[in-house]
C-alpha cells in the first residue's frame, strides 16, 4: 500500500451501534467502498475530491451506522493511467478488502476496471467515464454505468445543434477512448439528424497545451460548428484559446461542449462560456431537493456538485440500501439486487436500471446563461429541454451488449 503514495483512507463509519443489531454480516466485518479518481490532474475539479465528498455523504445519509452496519471509504488516484488504476484496483480487491470501486472518470481506467471487477466478482458503480461501451460491447454484470455516456452527450448537444441551424461540424478529440467514443456517438447522431462532418483533428490526453494551431485548423474548415470531444482542463483551455481567436463571440464559428460540466463553467466565467449548449443529467438548481442535497454539499466543498459528484452520492446510497437488504455485501448479489430495486434520491428522483448495466433518468438540454442573466453565484445554466428518461439513452438491444437479451 506504500507504493501508492497518493493513497488515502478515510473511515467514515467505525463504530457498531449499542443499541442496534448487526445488519448484514459483510466480508471481513465491513463494507469498504473505494473510490478511484482523479485527485491531481484535468478531471479533479469535476470528480477528485468532490467524489470522495459525495460518496462520504451518501454512506451519511444511508443511515446504515446506526442500524450497526460498519463502513469505510477510501480514496486513491489513478492519475489517467490505465496500468495505475488496475494495479490499484487490483491491489484494493486482493488486499485490501474493498467490496465496491465508485467514480473512476477516464473511459480507459474503467474498462480496465469493469473487467478486472468482474473477474473478482465484485461490485463497481461508475459515475465519471463516459464511454458507452461500459453498457455495450464491453457490458458486465458486475458494472453499472449511472451518470451519463457518450451515446446520451451525442444525441443531447449533437442531434439538438444540428436541428438548431448548426449543420456543419468539425470535431477535436481527446485521442484515447473517452474522446473517440465521445466523436464516434456524437458523429452519428449529427449524420442521422442531417448535418455534416467536415472535418476533424485528434491530439495526444492529456499533453496538448495549446489548442491555437488546431483551432485554426478547424476555422479553416468551413465548418458551424467545433464539438470538443473533451472534458476538463482540455476543454477549458480549447474554449479559451479559441475565445482568443474570436470563436464564440465574433465569428460564425461556435462550440458545441459535448461534455462540460458546471465546474469547467465556473472556471471559463460567463463572459467566455455563456451560449453554450450542453447536456447533463444534473444541475444543482433543477428543483428543491436538488438545491437542498446541493446546498450540504457546497457547505462542506465550497463548490457546487457537478453531476458526476451527484452520479457517486446517488449510486452509493443505493448500494447501500441493497446490502442493507440483501444482508450481504457480495458483489454480484448486490450488483442484481440494485438492477431490480428502482432507485429514488435528492439528485435525481426516480429511475430505474437496466439489465445492461445502464441506470436510466432524464437528461437535461442547458444554455450558460449571460452575465445579465445570472443572479448569483454557480447561476449559470437556463434550461432549453427535457430528454425523457425512456429516450435519454440508447436503446438496450442497440448496443451490443450480450446480456441485452
Amino acid at each position: 500500500m506504500a507504493r501508492f503514495h497518493f493513497f488515502i483512507a478515510m473511515v467514515m463509519a467505525s463504530y457498531i451501534s449499542a443499541v442496534g443489531t448487526t445488519l448484514a454480516d459483510p466480508s471481513g466485518g465491513i463494507v469498504k467502498i473505494g473510490v478511484l479518481t482523479d485527485l491531481s490532474g484535468p478531471y479533479a475539479d469535476l470528480s477528485g475530491a468532490g467524489s470522495v465528498l459525495a460518496a462520504q455523504m451518501a454512506v451519511e445519509d444511508s443511515g446504515v451506522a446506526a442500524k450497526g452496519l460498519k463502513v469505510e471509504v477510501i480514496a486513491g488516484d489513478h492519475k489517467n493511467k490505465v496500468d495505475v488504476g488496475s494495479a490499484l484496483a487490483n491491489q484494493w480487491y486482493d488486499e485490501d478488502g474493498v467490496d465496491v470501486i465508485v467514480d473512476v472518470p477516464n473511459s480507459g481506467v474503467a474498462l480496465a476496471v469493469s473487467k478486472i471487477t468482474r473477474e473478482r466478482g465484485k461490485a463497481f458503480l461508475n459515475s465519471g467515464a463516459a464511454s458507452s461501451d461500459l453498457t455495450g460491447k464491453a457490458c458486465s454484470p458486475n458494472t453499472i454505468h449511472w451518470t451519463y455516456d457518450t451515446w446520451a452527450m451525442g444525441n443531447g448537444t449533437g442531434a439538438v445543434t444540428v436541428l438548431t441551424g448548426g449543420k456543419k461540424w468539425f470535431f477535436l478529440t481527446a485521442d484515447y477512448v473517452f474522446g473517440q467514443t465521445l466523436e464516434r456517438d456524437t458523429e452519428t447522431a449529427v449524420l442521422e439528424s442531417r448535418g455534416e462532418v467536415v472535418g476533424k483533428v485528434r491530439y495526444p490526453f492529456p499533453a496538448t497545451k495549446d489548442f491555437t494551431p488546431l483551432l485554426k485548423e478547424a476555422m479553416a474548415s468551413k465548418a458551424q460548428i467545433i464539438g470538443l470531444a473533451n472534458a476538463g482542463g482540455d476543454a477549458i483551455s480549447a474554449i479559451r484559446d479559441g475565445a482568443k481567436l474570436g470563436i464564440g463571440t465574433t465569428s460564425r464559428l461556435q462550440f458545441a461542449g459535448l461534455l462540460v460540466f458546471i465546474t469547467d463553467v465556473h472556471t471559463l466565467g460567463l463572459d467566455t462560456a455563456q451560449g453554450l449548449i450542453l447536456t447533463e443529467s444534473f444541475y444543482w438548481d433543477l428543483n428543491d431537493r436538488t438545491r437542498a442535497w446541493s446546498t450540504r454539499f457546497f457547505e462542506r466543498h465550497g463548490r457546487m456538485p457537478t453531476m458526476i459528484h451527484a452520479g457517486v452520492y446517488s449510486s452509493v446510497l443505493h448500494y447501500l440500501k441493497a446490502v442493507e437488504a440483501l444482508g450481504s455485501d457480495d458483489g454480484s448479489k448486490v450488483i442484481a439486487k440494485m438492477k431490480v430495486t428502482p432507485t429514488n434520491d435528492p439528485v435525481f428522483g426516480f429511475g430505474r436500471i437496466r439489465k445492461d448495466g445502464r441506470k436510466i433518468h432524464p437528461m437535461y438540454l442547458f444554455e450558460v446563461k449571460k452575465p445579465s442573466e445570472s443572479k448569483g453565484p454557480w447561476d449559470y445554466y437556463k434550461l432549453r429541454g427535457i430528454i425523457p428518461s425512456d429516450t435519454a439513452f440508447r436503446g438496450m438491444k442497440e448496443g451490443g451488449c450480450s446480456m441485452a437479451k
